[in-house]
């Protein structure tokens, strides 16, 4: 490729490789290259600069450098990957020739997805998504979030594009402005600050997270001791401890719970993080009701429907897959108990935000990839993986159902429409 292909547009650091969107042959159609994400996700992990656009196949006179290849692709077509260095930049052209080979190397082989049913949002998710949509809409940018309205990469950085401001602390918000409250809920010391502060606020929170919180002032007010099983320094857990703090103790496993130290053994009760694992969660009550006999616990379960039904579908899938992709950003609790729970069953997985997070050694003898999400991802994300993962060759998409979901939740009062 010319050197000039390779120019900064924006003045920024000049792409240093040229990753294919399509290759060029000189007659007939182009080869389309889906799995040039996956290629470029190689890249930016190496640090090489680069951007996606169309290379020709080689052919007489092609400068050295061009690195292409066309394989059978989904539905009897055909398929390409296709990276081009800059000539005068040698450790870009070595940079091309290890991610063009890591993956080319695991392209062109049939492979199956098993795609678990249900995945990505859930009700609570496109509620509290939702809520920020319509204060843009209601009231124009800038409208302020505390803290992420979901754990989803994806999701913030597109709110943001339209005007959402996300801050870790209420002081950070000009006084008087609208403000959310994400889903994971919010201790009663933040709603007073808002109050003095004269917010604006559009309280976002998961109704089954405001089940929990209401849980934890009842239990609290009868007098028990109330043990919240969940992750220490989590929104959620950080949320419901601050409703009665004085009476309130965390625990993150069973161990803790076999030794916990209570002053009345016989009021305790117990809450637990909404996004917990099923199985594991579990075995922390088994172990609190051998330390307290007389525990009590909510009336129903805590953890939510959609983290059920998602750990449910995976564990439906998992045992016949020899690997698991789990999409979700690393901070989102139930995607993280995803990944956990394939491992349990003994596939290896991995929790990704897209396609380019994917590496090609994952691939290295799976015949049967396992996909779900979790309940903070979009399902466009599912989308762009499964499309990643055709332009590596055939593939088949097997959908598991185990459930369907119909809850659905109103939006907060000051963003329903009339």
């Amino acid at each position: 490729m010319p050197t000039s292909d390779f120019d900064a547009a924006d003045g920024g650091p000049p792409p240093r490789v040229l990753v294919a969107d399509a290759l060029l042959p000189a007659d007939g159609p182009a080869v389309p290259c889906p799995a040039g994400v996956l290629l470029a996700g190689e890249l930016a992990r190496a640090g090489a600069a680069h951007r996606s656009g169309p290379i020709p196949l080689p052919g007489p006179g092609t400068e050295e450098g061009v690195l292409t290849a066309v394989f059978d692709g989904p539905d009897g077509g055909t398929a390409g990957l296709g990276a081009a260095a800059a000539p005068d930049d040698p450790a870009a052209g070595e940079a091309a020739r290890a991610a063009f080979g890591a993956w080319r190397a695991v392209a062109g082989v049939p492979r199956r997805v098993l795609l678990a049913a249900p995945r990505s949002f859930c009700a609570g998710v496109e509620r509290a998504v939702e809520a920020v949509e319509r204060a843009l809409e209601q009231h124009g940018p800038p409208v302020y979030v505390r803290k992420q309205i979901v754990h989803n990469s994806r999701v913030v950085a597109e709110l943001e594009e339209r005007g959402a401001v996300f801050v870790d602390e209420l002081d950070a918000v000009p006084e008087g402005a609208v403000t959310v409250f994400s889903a994971h809920g919010v201790s009663p010391a933040v709603h007073a600050e808002a109050e003095r502060r004269r917010l604006g606020v559009i309280d976002a929170t998961c109704p089954l997270v405001s089940k929990v919180h209401a849980e934890a002032r009842r239990f609290a007010g009868r007098g028990d001791t109330v043990v919240l099983i969940g992750h220490a320094g989590h929104e959620e857990v950080e949320g419901t401890l601050g409703e009665a703090p004085e009476r309130t103790v965390l625990v993150e496993n069973a161990e803790q719970a076999a030794a916990l130290e209570v002053d009345d053994p016989g009021r305790v009760s117990y809450l637990t993080q909404t996004t917990l694992a099923v199985d594991e969660t579990a075995g922390v009550v088994d172990a609190l009701r051998d330390r307290f006999p007389e525990l009590r616990g909510p009336d129903s379960a805590d953890i939510c429907y959609a983290t059920t039904n998602r750990q449910e579908a995976l564990s439906a899938i998992a045992a016949e897959t020899d690997l698991v992709l789990v999409v979700g950003s690393g901070n989102s609790s139930n995607s993280v108990r995803l990944v956990e729970l394939a491992e349990r069953h003994g596939t290896p997985a991995h929790l990704i935000d897209g396609p380019a997070d994917i590496r090609p050694g994952w691939l290295e003898g799976a015949a049967a990839i396992g996909l779900t999400a979790g309940a903070s991802a979009p399902p466009a994300l599912v989308d762009e993986v499964i499309a990643a993962l055709r332009g590596l060759g055939p593939l088949s998409v097997t959908e598991h159902e185990t459930t369907r979901e119909t809850v659905r939740f109103s939006l907060p009062s000051p963003v329903r429409r009339g």
